[in-house]
């Protein structure tokens, strides 16, 4: 990677190897995709007091043109993320199969499907950064404010309707690409 990779240490005093680790994973990024713009990581061992010891979160924030990936390691879906090395290990390996995605969609290498069916919001949890969307088949997906396209996640509200790409998870499915949809007008509106 020509940039520079930016790294954040919380809760945790920075460790050179991690560092090392860190920037030997980010240094292999442009294999996957070569137009990436930035790349910060940020390395937190939470505060709480765990039983089994201190889970490493790991966050991945790779800017590239038009948009930004990120992936977020949280400590509580994944136990083996006692070991930092593991838990920036996995991040890295999310950050790489999206960077895979991004570049076949911007060569357009990937089959088209038909235009998604419209959703609605289920549900909104924003000091969370999260919700829900309820598909026509009325099930449940999660969704993340870094899923919803051009920074629209704030003008979000239950029955909000929305299209989305539906992608598996690793707690299940989740909805990537959140395109709010606008709102049509019903006769007689503004008249």
């Amino acid at each position: 990677m020509q940039l520079p990779v930016q790294i954040t240490f919380r809760g945790m005093k920075p460790s050179e190897a991690v560092e090392a680790r860190i920037r030997e994973r980010a240094a292999k990024l442009d294999g996957y995709y070569d137009r990436i713009m930035s790349c910060r990581v940020v390395v937190e061992a939470p505060h709480r007091h765990h039983h089994q010891g201190k889970l490493f979160h790991v966050r991945v924030d790779v800017k590239v043109p038009d948009g930004e990936l990120v992936v977020s390691r949280e400590p509580a879906e994944h136990h083996a993320h006692e070991d930092v090395f593991v838990a920036v290990r996995d991040a890295f390996n999310a950050v790489q199969r999206r960077l895979e995605d991004y570049g076949r969609r911007q060569r357009r290498d990937v089959k088209t499907h038909e235009t998604p069916p419209a959703a609605r919001v289920a549900k909104l949890f924003p000091a969370d950064d999260y919700g829900f969307i309820e598909t026509p088949d009325q099930r449940e997906v999660y969704f993340h404010r870094h899923s919803v396209l051009n920074g629209g996640f704030d003008r979000l509200t239950v029955g909000t309707e929305v299209q989305f790409v539906e992608e598996l998870g690793d707690q299940g499915p989740q909805a990537s690409t959140v395109r709010i949809l606008k709102r049509r007008r019903a006769q007689g509106d503004g008249d």
